[in-house]
């Protein structure tokens, strides 16, 4: 099982290897363009509006195996949730998750989950990205949210993944400083261009967090395994240890009642 996790861990690491260039890009570009026009552009997904509903996503594994990496995001989960429950009231925090585990969880605490995506583990692919990311896209336009916050495991190596919540949208359109000013010209007009490659952006942003997500159960499942793996040999070396002590105590015990029996056959 340590095999099949690194194995899968070296190849969702590639992936992630390859991608995020293209999302580091893609962003640049967009804060580029922004940081480059005089005049402000009408951008629906990045309105800051008065959180009074809020679309809280959730994911996990669906199987065990993988050390503390469930029970991290899902304490997290819990806590985030109670912050918005307590300050917005229940019935305005829509809940979705990914993963059987944080499904499982938020049951038991009574939560109601508005929907539950399948596994990354079992259907990783860019296409289940633009679903959720559309889907929450139409929530927040439709103003049935005013705040999409993911709650996942951060991949930062094999043996330490970090439970993190992301605000996702509103999307943040802050230009960061020593942004170079090019002078753009784009079709058909500036803002259809910026709310078109938005959505894209977007779209990037969530697959970016389901690779880091996926990556880190990879690696907490390997980490796992190989602690697992130590055990056991550790557990098997004590076990041959005592083994061996009590064949020697059996060994003692017939030379000594050879011994005896001999010594009183001499008497």
């Amino acid at each position: 099982m340590k095999m099949v996790s690194a194995a899968k861990l070296k190849k969702a690491e590639g992936i992630t290897t390859r991608f995020l260039p293209y999302k580091n890009k893609l962003s640049e570009a967009l804060s580029n363009y922004l940081g480059s026009l005089e005049s402000e552009v009408s951008i629906p997904l990045a309105e800051h509006r008065e959180v009074k509903r809020v679309a809280l996503m959730a994911f996990s594994s669906s199987s065990g195996l993988c050390g503390v990496y469930n029970s991290s995001v899902c304490k997290l989960f819990k806590q985030v949730y109670d912050e918005y429950a307590t300050s917005l009231g229940v019935e305005n925090v829509m809940v979705f998750v990914v993963g059987k585990k944080v499904n499982d969880y938020a049951m038991k605490f009574g939560i109601k989950v508005e929907q539950q995506y399948a596994p990354l583990a079992e259907s990783m692919s860019y296409e289940l990205a633009m679903e959720i990311s559309d889907k929450m896209v139409e929530l927040f336009l439709n103003k049935k949210v005013d705040r999409v916050e993911l709650v996942f495991n951060h991949f930062k190596n094999a043996g330490v993944q970090v439970p993190l919540r992301e605000v996702i949208l509103p999307l943040k359109t802050q230009v960061s400083g020593g942004v170079q000013n090019f002078d753009y010209i784009v079709e058909p007009d500036k803002e259809t261009f910026v709310n078109d490659l938005i959505p894209k952006v977007i779209r990037t942003n969530f697959y970016s967090v389901m690779l880091d997500t996926l990556t880190a159960e990879h690696g907490a499942r390997m980490t796992a395994m190989h602690i697992a793996s130590d055990n056991a040999e550790q557990l098997s070396q004590e076990l041959k240890i005592q083994y061996n002590k009590v064949r020697q105590n059996v060994i003692t015990n017939e030379l000594i009642d050879i011994v005896g029996g001999a010594e009183a056959l001499n008497g």
